[in-house]
């Protein structure tokens, strides 16, 4: 896990807020319907970051508690969560959240498994879940079908710091699979997308970790590589990103 794991978003609050993408609304009601999951339940939402996974849940009347280490995201989640009454900011980590234990139904991971030691996050969940608590491991991943998005993507590894080491793709079901052992996890895919003009895709772009930020090296080759892409490929002044919101799931138990 990168050394600077928790700190390397801190100049990337503005964009991110703008910018990430949500989750299908469908998540919630996929998870009620296939687990015994009301809305009474509590949900430690690990690497919460902004409050985007959060949000998901808060506004079906879940409880949750935000557990994210960097303090720029996690005072933005306060801010931008502060008429959700079932929502608190927790300064933690996936290895040690500081939740009491036994004490939540359920851990969320929107984004941000990735980025956890995951045999310390493993014993952690275990700690903190209630028996039969569920794991629930959620990703945004953009995909690469049409000529512009793999274009998009090859310019991101063209342009990018560290793209390839960190992409969370480097995470596989194999590896989910293993982090559920000796239970099973199911997973879920759902469609997702993002329509964005230019500076809307710009901030999307810039949102991410691994991208030179304005005044650094490789700003400016990076957008102008990006308005020629746009200008290339757009219509109507538009272009979209799609995704699979993939969703991984199951029991936790030792």
């Amino acid at each position: 896990m990168p050394s600077n794991s928790t700190t390397r978003f801190s100049n990337r609050v503005e964009n991110y807020v703008k910018y990430r993408p949500g989750y299908p609304e469908e998540i919630v009601s996929w998870l009620q319907t296939h687990y015994k999951f009301p809305a009474s339940k509590v949900i430690a939402d690990i690497g919460s970051g902004t409050g985007i996974s959060a949000t998901l849940f808060l506004k079906n009347r879940y409880t949750v508690f935000g557990v994210e280490p960097n303090a720029p995201m996690r005072e933005m989640s306060e801010q931008l969560l502060k008429n959700h009454p079932g929502f608190k900011a927790i300064n933690g980590t996936a290895e040690a959240t500081t939740i009491p234990g036994q004490s939540v139904d359920a851990v969320v991971a929107g984004q941000a498994f990735h980025w956890f030691d995951a045999g310390k996050a493993k014993a952690e969940f275990l700690r903190i879940l209630k028996p039969g608590g569920l794991v629930i491991l959620i990703w945004n991943e953009r995909l690469t079908n049409s000529s512009f998005e793999k274009e998009y993507d090859q310019l991101i590894v063209n342009h990018s710091k560290d793209y390839v080491q960190v992409d969370h793709r480097n995470i596989n079901t194999e590896n989910i699979r293993a982090f559920f052992h000796p239970q099973n996890c199911h997973l879920q895919i759902f469609p997702n997308q993002q329509v964005f003009d230019f500076e809307g895709l710009k901030g999307r772009l810039l949102s991410s970790s691994y991208m030179p930020a304005e005044g650094e090296d490789g700003y400016k080759a990076v957008t102008d590589a990006l308005r020629a892409l746009f200008n290339k490929y757009n219509k109507g002044g538009l272009i979209t990103i799609h995704y699979d919101t993939k969703l991984y799931s199951g029991v936790f138990k030792k």
